[in-house]
């Protein structure tokens, strides 16, 4: 039988404990200046490090070289309390959760006034402390406050709260934490190799995320892998299997839909996931990680994310900038809100596919929402609608500032009462020019590529937007054959609703020849038709928007 890797990698010494700086260092320090207490307190998370560390101080303190940081490790104290050694009679370990009664600390009790067998110290390392009952901590009181010369006490606890506080106050208090990410990812990484196993890229952050910041977590996890290891090492897919998280693929797809409200491919993916296995509570919360993940993305701008999100390979990171950007800071954290609530409300569903479609429903339909949340997101929308337009006037620019002050008011306003859908941009006048739309082309060409790649394959190198007006925008193909297939492939329609999808501008599509197409720039110049149609003293989509959820309120404020 083999033994377990968070037996076989037990730290020995503080300098092999990994995390816990904050609490060896001064460890360290104390036993350098044998500044020795006679009672130390120990908490924190399961898993990372307490008893261990324990064991570590009860060698640091016995070492025949000691009290020293460093033991010799060639003592006897040493080496019988070296990891996974034979012990100690001198260095007694209890777990409070069976030794916890007052029987057994009176037991205690009298025997540690007797001296030590061979060691410098007699050593009680008493874990999970909190379980002591309050007649059993009261019976350990007195020799915990005053106890013989040779006795010290280690009490180790993940609730350090539930311990009587009158034994804490005569305890030197060193706080454990979870151990952050990259750390734990650095040590699995030496204990593969050390194993000489292979494991496939993605593996170890699927580890350390199963963790949960516990070194004896992931080492179990880890070694759970390596024990099914088969000639190739650990995959990534049987590693998604036994850990069950969610395929990074899946996600993107998830995203990639959510971005181009893509209903049909976001509820192909749900279906897939349903299909291979996976939980949908699990998808759902993977989904909410990703997207807190998005949110950092978008929030970083420029910023590399890599430094707080550290275990995304680059390339992930550079397709999670695309799909920032495509969805927007406020659909970004709209989609997150719903998914938490419904991550809630899946606990103890019958139903939870059910469940999981709802929240994709909700996620793929922001217009109809008037919560602040939902506003934000369709005042994105405006936001780009309003990149494409010309300079308005003095007048319409004052009114803009009322967006600023109606949100709040008007999140309560029934669903009627708010702006039309934008992309219904006929009640406004608006005005457009080619220069504005060219500038989001690039954007829109992306997103035809998720919808058919036919349609991106005939546009992306041979057409360019030549005019727009009240109901077409006229679009330049390089020549007669790739029109034609544009027409018959019905990739107009598809080139509208990304229109409508990008840049909230519904328009009806017209396709025709212009040699000058091929490899001229998106930004070259081309005929002004439609340049400039409506009245420059309109205002603006934001200006409407302000204005009418504005009178909404007056009404509702008229009638309170």
């Amino acid at each position: 039988m083999s033994l377990a890797l968070y037996r076989k990698y037990r730290p020995s010494t503080f300098s092999e404990v990994v995390g816990q700086e904050q609490v060896t260092e001064p460890l360290m320090n104390a036993l350098t200046n044998d500044r020795i207490h006679h009672a130390y307190l120990f908490s924190g998370p399961r898993g990372c490090g307490k008893t261990s560390s324990a064991r570590i101080m009860a060698r640091s303190l016995n070492c025949e070289k000691g009290p020293t940081p460093n033991p010799c490790g060639e003592c006897q104290s040493c080496k019988d309390l070296v990891a996974n050694g034979p012990g100690s009679l001198d260095v007694i370990e209890l777990d409070a959760a069976t030794h916890g009664l007052v029987d057994d600390a009176r037991d205690l009790r009298d025997k540690a006034f007797f001296a030590p067998v061979n060691s410098r110290y007699k050593i009680y390392i008493i874990d999970e402390a909190h379980q002591l009952g309050p007649g059993a901590a009261n019976a350990l009181l007195k020799v915990v406050e005053e106890p013989p010369p040779h006795v010290i006490f280690i009490f180790a606890t993940t609730e350090p709260d539930k311990l009587i506080a009158t034994i804490r106050s005569r305890t030197h208090h060193y706080p454990f934490r979870l151990v952050p990410p990259g750390v734990i990812g650095t040590l699995l990484e030496k204990i593969c190799n050390a194993e000489g196993v292979k494991v496939a890229k993605g593996v170890i952050p699927l580890v350390v995320r199963a963790s949960g910041g516990s070194v004896r977590d992931a080492l179990s996890v880890l070694g759970q892998l390596l024990a099914g290891a088969g000639k190739e090492g650990v995959s990534y897919e049987i590693a998604i299997q036994l850990l069950g998280f969610t395929d990074g693929a899946l996600l993107d797809d998830a995203i990639d839909a959510l971005a181009a409200r893509d209903g049909a491919t976001l509820f192909t993916t749900v279906d897939r996931v349903i299909e291979s296995g996976h939980d949908p509570r699990r998808f759902a919360s993977d989904l909410l990680e990703r997207l807190r993940d998005l949110m950092i993305v978008d929030a970083l701008g420029e910023t590399n994310p890599a430094a707080i999100l550290r275990e995304i390979p680059d390339d992930q990171l550079e397709r999670m900038r695309a799909q920032a950007k495509h969805i927007g800071s406020a659909g970004l954290s709209r989609s997150a809100d719903i998914a938490a609530e419904g991550l809630t409300q899946m606990r103890g569903a019958t139903a939870p596919r059910l469940m999981l479609e709802l929240i994709c429903a909700r996620m793929l339909l922001p217009i109809g929402d008037t919560t602040e949340s939902g506003m934000l997101a369709r005042i994105e929308r405006l936001e780009r609608y309003e990149s494409i337009s010309p300079t308005a006037s003095a007048p319409a620019k004052t009114q803009d500032k009322k967006v600023a002050e109606v949100p709040q008011k008007a999140a309560n306003v029934e669903a009627k009462s708010v702006e039309p859908e934008v992309k219904k941009d006929k009640p406004s006048n608006h005005s457009f020019d080619v220069a504005g739309l060219r500038r989001l082309w690039p954007d829109v060409i992306e997103d035809v590529k998720k919808k058919r790649r036919l349609t991106w394959s005939l546009l992306s190198a041979s057409a360019q937007i030549i005019a727009v007006d009240d109901k077409l925008i006229t679009i330049g193909i390089v020549n007669a054959g790739a029109r034609d297939s544009f027409l018959r492939s019905n990739s107009d329609e598809i080139l509208r609703q990304s229109f409508i999808d990008v840049v909230g501008v519904d328009r009806k599509i017209e396709a025709i020849i212009d040699p000058s197409v091929e490899g001229t720039p998106q930004s070259k110049s081309a005929p002004t038709k439609g340049e400039s149609l409506d009245d420059p003293q309109a205002p603006s989509g934001l200006s409407l928007l302000a204005s009418e959820l504005g009178a909404e309120v007056i009404k509702v404020e008229e009638h309170e």
